[in-house]
């Protein structure tokens, strides 16, 4: 029997090199450089946004008088107080009018206008930033405007009442009414904006969906609710969102609108007193109670944050399919 030896020479391993320094700072520059692109956001929302919200919190747990300078811890009183007034709950279901009556139209309204702007209309660039104008006009001149509208006297609104047969209507004086004047002024400086955001999605939509069903027979009305409808899904959620967030926090709008007659209240009987309203009159003139203001900002903080909640759960639901279904293969229903 024979053994073979292998005669080749032991192979002996590469000596270590010490990386360069370029090298060490490159690969540092690699793992760190996107946290400091991104680290003045965080720097910039923690002086800003959390500071504020910490501090607002602390100081709704104090007795907390401006014009004093003892501020007493309380606890949980303030919330206490609010939960049990009258005046909260009414400024609540004043809000929560206003926001249901403006911003359901606003936004049918809005996606009616996109649609109408995405077709093929001569001077498209002007029509596009028309739509635009009622929201960069400044909200004082459109409660000027929108109160002369809505006079009870000389108001156009009521002229045209008068027209058809019909009483005149105390827009001021009476709750609904004032829901309804309000929700116009919100849906002319609104709709707009909302119209351009939609527009913008219906761009990014393929054209060749549209011509498979326009070959299909399908006509405009069937291609919007088939086709352009589904697709916009996320789109129409992030503008409730918005919406959502804006009608909560109301407050230039029902302010102006009766300026001279109790202007912070809403009205002699608060007809229209929003939460934020509410919560103004309380912190500041003629209260001057901070730490009740407090209470009332944070329990609105907590009502915007669960009306986002929800829509963040129905976002994460649809996002778990293609949106459009069998419009998004081409294929109508």
């Amino acid at each position: 029997m024979t053994v073979q030896l292998d005669a080749r020479p032991p192979v002996t391993p590469a000596p270590h090199r010490r990386r360069s320094p370029s090298v060490r700072l490159s690969r540092l520059d690699t793992r760190f450089s996107p946290y400091l692109y991104i680290a003045p956001f965080f720097l910039i929302f923690g002086v800003f946004g959390a500071y504020p919200l910490v501090y607002t919190f602390w100081v709704s747990l104090h007795d907390w008088d401006l014009l004093g300078s003892d501020h007493a811890f309380v606890g949980a009183e303030n919330y206490t107080r609010l939960l049990a007034d009258p005046d909260f709950w009414h400024a609540v279901v004043n809000t929560l009018g206003i926001f249901v009556i403006s911003t359901v139209p606003q936004l049918l309204a809005a996606l009616w206008l996109a649609n109408l702007l995405n077709r093929r209309l001569r001077f498209r660039t002007g029509w596009r930033m028309a739509v635009l104008i009622p929201n960069v006009t400044s909200t004082a001149a459109v409660a000027i405007v929108f109160g002369v509208l809505f006079s009870r006297e000389f108001g156009m609104v009521n002229w045209l009442l008068d027209v058809v047969g019909l009483d005149p209507v105390e827009w001021k004086s009476n709750r609904f009414a004032s829901w309804v004047a309000i929700s116009a002024m919100v849906d002319w400086r609104w709709t707009g904006y909302n119209a351009l955001i939609f527009l913008a999605a219906m761009q990014a939509i393929p054209r060749d969906l549209y011509e498979s069903a326009a070959i299909d027979g399908a006509n405009r009305a069937r291609q919007f609710w088939s086709i352009t409808v589904p697709l916009l899904r996320p789109t129409i959620i992030f503008c409730v969102i918005i919406s959502t967030i804006g009608g909560l926090q109301l407050f230039t709008e029902p302010r102006l609108f009766h300026s001279g007659t109790n202007p912070i209240r809403g009205g002699p009987l608060r007809e229209s007193q929003t939460v934020t309203m509410y919560m103004f009159e309380n912190a500041f003139a003629p209260h001057y109670n901070f730490g009740y203001g407090s209470a009332v900002a944070w329990l609105l903080f907590a009502l915007i944050a669960v009306v986002a909640a929800v829509n963040v759960a129905i976002i994460r639901r649809l996002g778990g399919r293609t949106p459009g279904g069998r419009a998004a293969m081409g294929e109508l229903p």
